[in-house]
This record gives C-alpha cells, sequence and structure tokens, in this order.
C-alpha cells in the first residue's frame, strides 16, 4: 500500500521491528520532504524516477534501482520526481552493519526484491518474517557505495554558488566569474573549493552536474534534452563528460542501474 511521506515516516520510525518498509507513490504535489530526521536509519530506494536527499555534509544522488542510506539521526530532506515510485526501508539502531555516514547503494536484485516483499506483504508469519528480514540486513551490509554525491560544507560563499548552479545548472560561467559574484580572487575561491570539498571546482562543479543529468535521464529526459539543459554545445561533448566520470555511456549506465 503506498502512503503520504509524512505518515510513512512516523508510523515506521515508531516500530521496534529490526526492519520494516513502505512503498511510496509520489504525486506531482507531494514531491519533496523537508528537513526533518528518524530515531532509525533510512533506506530510500527508488524502481521509477529518481530521488535527491540533502544533508549537511553533501548532495546525495539515487538513481532507479539504488537507494540513499541515511544513519538515524541525520537531518535531511528528500526531493523525488514527478511520479517516482520509492521504497523506504527503515532499520532499527545496531540492526545491521551499514556506514556511519550518508551515502548512495547499490543494490543487488535480491535486495531490492526483499524490500519490495517487505513493503508489500500484509500477512505473512512471524518467523516467515524474521527470516525474510535476517537475509535482507545481512545482504544489505555487503552493498556496495556508489559515488554520486556533491560534498557540500556550511561555508555561506559554497552553499549560494551550490544553490544557483542547482538552480541553473547550464551556467557555463567561468572560476573567475563566480569568484567575482561572491567577491573573492579567483585563486582564493579555487583554494576554498578545494579546502572544503577536496576537489577542484571544475570537478565540484561537474560532480553537481552528473546528479542532475542522472536525475534527469531517470525521470525520462533525453539524453539530447539534458545535454542542453547542463549548457553543452553538443550530445557528444556531454557524452565524453559522462563516461570519463562515470565509466561508460548515459544509456547503458540507464541500462544497467535500471536493471
Amino acid at each position: 500500500m503506498a502512503l503520504s511521506w509524512a505518515r510513512s515516516d512516523n508510523d515506521l520510525d515508531r516500530s521496534t521491528a529490526r526492519a520494516s518498509a513502505i512503498r511510496i507513490d509520489v504525486s506531482e504535489n507531494e514531491r519533496e520532504a523537508p528537513e526533518h530526521h528518524h530515531r532509525k536509519g533510512q533506506l530510500v530506494m527508488a524502481l521509477r524516477g529518481g530521488v535527491t536527499c540533502r544533508v549537511p555534509s553533501g548532495m546525495w544522488m539515487v538513481p532507479p534501482h539504488c537507494g540513499i542510506w541515511v544513519p538515524g539521526g541525520m537531518t535531511h530532506s528528500n526531493v523525488a520526481t514527478a511520479n517516482a515510485r520509492l521504497f523506504f526501508l527503515f532499520v532499527e539502531p545496531g540492526a545491521a552493519d551499514l556506514p556511519d555516514r550518508c551515502c548512495t547503494l547499490s543494490l543487488s536484485p535480491l535486495v531490492r526484491e526483499l524490500i519490495i516483499e517487505m513493503a508489500d506483504q500484509t500477512d505473512v508469519a512471524k518467523a516467515e518474517a524474521d527470516t525474510m528480514t535476517t537475509l535482507l540486513l545481512s545482504a544489505l551490509s555487503r552493498m556496495s557505495v556508489e559515488h554520486l554525491h556533491l560534498p557540500l560544507t556550511d561555508e555561506p560563499r559554497l552553499n549560494r554558488i551550490a544553490s544557483a548552479l542547482a538552480n541553473d545548472p547550464g551556467d557555463r560561467s567561468t572560476v573567475a566569474q563566480w569568484a567575482a559574484r561572491v567577491a573573492m580572487s579567483e585563486n582564493s575561491l579555487a583554494r576554498l573549493v578545494q579546502r572544503e570539498t577536496g576537489l577542484t571546482f571544475g570537478r565540484w562543479r561537474q560532480q553537481l552536474q552528473l546528479i542532475i543529468a542522472i536525475r534527469s535521464l531517470s525521470a525520462g529526459a533525453t539524453v539530447q534534452q539534458v545535454s542542453g539543459d547542463l549548457g553543452y554545445e553538443s550530445v557528444s561533448a556531454f557524452i565524453t563528460m559522462f563516461r570519463k566520470a562515470l565509466g561508460t555511456s548515459p544509456a547503458r549506465y540507464l541500462r544497467v542501474f535500471g536493471g
């Protein structure tokens, strides 16, 4: 059964079960869950569409058939594409060996099917439910981490630039132009980005573009549309950037990670 984001969060976070899941069919009018936190850890899995999760340390993207893991107690917000189909898995603290930081996990078909079954089951014997939970948590703890995130800090100038780029990802302004907008020299901004994020300015901006590109492609946009939205002069230039960053073309990436 599909419930609203708020109701699912409240209901499952109060449960004492080691793991519990719910399906969310996102409507056009309810695409965002504002900042909140849970007692339990939460895995957000998308079978259709995409989700972006923001935490104090970064912005995280989950394409179809991956999941965002948010440890218990961590403040976060979620924004989904219209008509996304999501599954929320809540995990009791200490019930599984999962990361203590927010991350994107690549989910195996077994893990995906167990989460779907757990969310859709209505009347299952306790022994069967316990077996399913044990298998799911064991398998989930072995899933690999995907590097689909944008490092963020509480540095106000970087947050200003990140927000501006998120709102207009096609802005191709140079480092010098961005520096002027936040009243810094070009070298000072370059050093600030490197110190705060561990990335060069160009790599940091590219990571944001990858997040937006995967989100848009997951929602059904064409490669041509995404290339234009990100300000690339040609589709081939966008595909080259994507391939260098992720090791494969946009179409193949979605085929592989789309199951």
